[in-house]
């Protein structure tokens, strides 16, 4: 395997001790931040895989892309091979959703890089998603170089497709997988004003505006109107700060914020706009008690697995948001109506046939409990203390790819591992050495996870 990601973070260490549990050789790192400065590409991870060429018959290595977040660096890089100066430019934007719109004030290549972190600022959203579906693209055209049939967990053409949540709304709906409505198609909301005119004129008085290609509650806001007072409500956690002349900076906050203020609302939702945004019926959630929850269902090769049920008493329900954690068991569901949302969480991931796993958000509507698919997350499986068949997410998908289970719903033949590798140390990729003790066996997916 070959894994394009962050060496040194959750995810990695994750998938590598999961390997070693599993008595697999670790996976050769390709590191984001690599790729972007030129250090490091992905025939030097091929070769150092000891997979630079195909024999005839034998597989090409797992190719696995992971979250490109929480490094400032790599955000910085992706913002500048987004710029409208870059060279990657020329290739075009084949695998952004929506290339043809512009990015609102882009950056230069020299402007972007010359970016400083400052802590949950969101610096371009829209800039920063078109460099990552350029180097998605490089990434799809470097490996179909090198291999006749590359094997990609999740193919680089169904990240960029569930990243976009407009995208993934047109993928969903073409199924006849559940979605909640859309307002109007994207372009017929260009602004605020625009926005409030159609939720006026069709009588749609909550919505969610969300962030195309945002993620973890970044982007998203829950926003009302009363038709009889026109007064108005945003909850989010977009935080906004103005400096007169300057430029007004954005920033994730990381806690939700409750706005009433005209004004404030419609710079958040202007600026969600520009940068391209989805806009959702707001369908009530079924209730846990006094609170409601949707539930993160884990998806590998065609099959439910690990679960979560995120419990809130706002709407918006991400974990890091202080929402509790409560195993879908303990929600209480009539096994009929648990399966369903099961089922609806694999029809939508089967939507994007060239890819093996999602973490998918499913809602229940409060009053007839049927299956809405809120999100399609291609990096959802970071679920912490949540085990099925006894085993950690990681375990259960390399498990799955081990024993060639998930070769036919990849329609990839992708198999095992790659071989043993040598040292990584003076070529910016990282082989890491893990060990414990073997998983549990592989059984047959599909009754959800239960808490660790």
């Amino acid at each position: 395997m070959i894994l394009i990601g962050n060496p040194d973070n959750r995810r990695t260490a994750g998938l590598q001790n999961a390997r070693a549990k599993l008595g697999l050789p670790p996976a050769v790192v390709l590191p984001y931040a690599g790729l972007l400065d030129g250090s490091a590409s992905l025939a030097q991870a091929a070769s150092l895989a000891g997979a630079a060429s195909q024999p005839a018959g034998e597989p090409a290595p797992l190719l696995r892309l992971d979250a490109p977040g929480e490094l400032f660096a790599v955000e910085r890089g992706l913002i500048a091979l987004g710029a409208p100066d870059h060279e990657e430019a020329a290739h075009g934007d084949r695998l952004l959703p929506f290339g043809h719109r512009s990015d609102p004030q882009p950056l230069s290549v020299r402007s972007a890089l010359a970016l400083a972190e400052q802590e949950g600022r969101q610096y371009h959203p829209s800039q920063w998603f078109r460099g990552f579906a350029r180097l998605l693209a490089r990434l799809r055209r470097e490996a179909e170089e090198l291999w006749p049939q590359p094997q990609w967990t999740n193919a680089p053409e169904d990240i960029a497709g569930m990243f976009d949540k407009r995208q993934t709304h047109r993928v969903l709906s073409a199924a006849g997988v559940p979605v909640p409505r859309i307002l109007a198609p994207p372009e017929e909301i260009a602004g605020y004003e625009a926005l409030r005119d159609l939720m006026l004129s069709r009588r749609v008085h909550r919505v969610f505006v969300k962030l195309a290609s945002g993620s973890g509650a970044c982007g998203v806001v829950a926003y009302r109107i009363n038709p009889r007072t026109g007064e108005e409500q945003a909850v989010t956690t977009v935080s906004v700060e103005n400096y007169g002349a300057r430029a007004p900076v954005f920033y994730n906050a990381m806690k939700l914020r409750r706005y009433t203020d005209e004004s404030a609302i419609r710079q958040v939702l202007n600026w969600l706009l520009r940068h391209g945004a989805h806009v959702e019926q707001w369908i009530a959630k079924a209730a846990y008690g006094d609170r409601t929850f949707d539930i993160r269902q884990l998806v590998v090769a065609g099959e439910a697995c690990h679960s979560i049920a995120r419990v809130s008493r706002t709407p918006i329900t991400n974990l890091h948001l202080r929402s509790e954690r409560v195993s879908v068991d303990d929600l209480g569901l009539a096994p009929g109506i648990r399966a369903e949302a099961a089922a609806c969480a694999v029809k939508a991931l089967a939507a994007f046939p060239r890819s093996l796993a999602a973490g998918v958000d499913v809602l229940l509507d409060s009053a007839s409990h049927a299956p809405y698919i809120l999100d399609m997350n291609p990096f959802g499986d970071l679920l912490y203390r949540v085990v099925h068949k006894e085993m950690d997410p990681y375990e259960w998908q390399m498990s799955r790819l081990a024993s060639g289970s998930a070769e036919e719903s990849a329609g990839s033949g992708a198999s095992g591992a790659a071989a043993p590798m040598g040292s990584a140390a003076s070529t910016g990729f990282s082989v890491a050495e893990n060990s414990g003790k073997p998983g549990g066996a592989a059984g047959s997916p599909g009754e959800g996870g239960t808490l660790r």
